[in-house]
């Protein structure tokens, strides 16, 4: 690849990714202007009515102004990829946003002036077809040139303990004993996953209950999810110790250098468990019923079926993290909703975006521990370009909750402002191909699911 060639394709993939988040501005915002009903006051297009002290007149100009804005973007996208060396299914999918950019502008003032509600969800419906247009070119784009190592047979051998680990000193004295030992249980319980899957819970609860959320509830919900998710990790620590004594991350874990023995961890996560079933049997039965099948199903149908036998592992794994949306919202109304699934379906689909990067950053490891995840039996060019793909779904599922919830401004900036990022790291780590890219593309998908989540809650309340 010539140096010319190589900034022709950075120009190209720029312009690309900035259309993509322009549109996903215009799906985002068009959906929380229908909210504000901002077209009821300003029912006539192009132009809006004079009183700009209305904020729902200001909306609506906002919306249109952005969209002129953004359609500049996207034509500027479009006639670079196609003067360039961009690949051929790259240019053809971008006939789609070429085609429908027009149209969608019709829609938008259809819906302006109509007051037929499928005009609207028909003009949602083609701003996310312009969008998927933009991202399968983005991604077909990102990709050429990019090499890609010959993926590694995952090791089907018998578990020696490959990974030599340095022991921890013994701690001296009664109290350090004690100390040690209480950090070796709390980190059987996965402390790291404790934080965003409470948070997710807690957005499942906000969007249930908004300004009315009872605090003795939160504390019920959130206190039941964390044993469950302690109860999950430590039984995923005992029926993964063997591999974990392979893989240069997860040798030191307790079970894996024999800090805790097997017998006394099942003790311990039995326990958890019964404790999390019986605070969500004090909120309700529905969720004691769904944080059980959570517990399974981490515990044994990922740990056991999933993740040591398909490459989807992670995909189909992504259920475990969106269980506790659900619990959230059956906690406060007992029964399943719309928006519950909503926001279920958002955690399910960012899972993969958010794991394939720390796939990626340890290839070599889980290679070592027999794991066929994706980068090892796929490669690291299909595994990147599944990060752009599940990425977009993703943020095309945040758009989903806004039309079918009442958030607004703050969960709108940071849907598209973190998801600007996210995507900005994702682009770079196809630029990059490196471990550092990896990493940062992972934390930028924390960085976004927390900012959505915390959005969800703060909006959901001051409703």
């Amino acid at each position: 690849m010539t140096a010319d060639t190589d900034t022709e394709r950075r120009r190209v993939t720029t312009l690309l990714a900035a259309a993509a988040i322009g549109v996903y501005l215009l799906i985002v915002v068009g959906a929380t202007t229908a909210l504000t009903e901002a077209t009821r006051a300003c029912s006539t297009w192009p132009f809006c009515g004079s009183d700009l002290t209305d904020p729902r007149v200001l909306i609506a100009w906002g919306h249109r102004l952005a969209a002129l804005v953004v359609g500049g973007v996207v034509l500027a996208a479009l006639v670079a990829a196609w003067r360039s060396s961009t690949p051929r299914r790259a240019k053809a999918v971008l006939v789609l946003p070429f085609v429908l950019y027009p149209v969608q502008i019709g829609l938008g003032a259809l819906a302006a002036t109509a007051t037929a509600g499928w005009i609207s969800t028909l003009h949602l419906l083609c701003g996310m077809a312009i969008f998927i247009g933009l991202v399968l070119a983005l991604a077909w784009t990102l990709e050429v040139g990019t090499g890609d190592a010959t993926p590694t047979a995952p090791d089907r051998s018998p578990p020696p303990d490959s990974i030599e680990h340095v022991p921890t000193p013994e701690p001296s004295g009664p109290l350090a004993s004690v100390k040690a030992v209480c950090a070796a249980y709390f980190r059987l319980m996965k402390p790291r996953l404790m934080w965003l899957l409470c948070l997710v819970a807690a957005a499942g609860m906000a969007l249930a209950a908004g300004p009315a959320l009872d605090t003795g509830l939160v504390v019920r919900v959130l206190g039941g999810g964390v044993l469950a998710i302690g109860a999950s990790g430590t039984f995923n620590h005992v029926l993964e110790r063997k591999k974990d004594r392979k893989m240069q991350r997860t040798a030191d874990r307790p079970l894996a250098t024999d800090r805790v023995g097997v017998a006394n961890a099942l003790v311990f996560g039995t326990l958890l468990a019964l404790a999390s079933l019986v605070l969500f049997l004090s909120v309700n039965l529905l969720a004691a019923a769904l944080g059980l099948c959570a517990i399974l199903f981490y515990s044994v149908i990922y740990t056991l079926v999933l993740k040591p036998n398909t490459v989807q592992n992670t995909v189909l794994g992504g259920a475990a993290g969106a269980l506790p949306a659900l619990i959230g919202w059956v906690g406060v109304t007992g029964k399943v909703g719309v928006p519950g699934l909503a926001l279920a379906g958002v955690i399910f689909l960012w899972t993969p975006a958010h794991f394939y990067n720390l796939a990626l950053a340890y290839k070599d490891d889980y290679a070592r521990g027999g794991f066929p995840m994706m980068p090892v039996v796929r490669g690291e060019r299909v595994t990147r370009r599944h990060i752009v793909w599940y990425l977009a779904a993703t943020l095309l599922g945040a758009s989903v909750l806004t039309a079918v919830t009442s958030l607004g401004w703050l969960y709108a900036g940071a849907t598209i402002g973190f998801g600007a990022l996210f995507l900005w790291a994702v682009v770079e780590l196809h630029r990059e191909k490196s471990e550092g890219a990896a990493f940062r593309a992972f934390h930028a998908s924390n960085a976004y699911l927390g900012a959505l989540l915390f959005a969800i809650v703060v909006d959901a309340i001051l409703v």
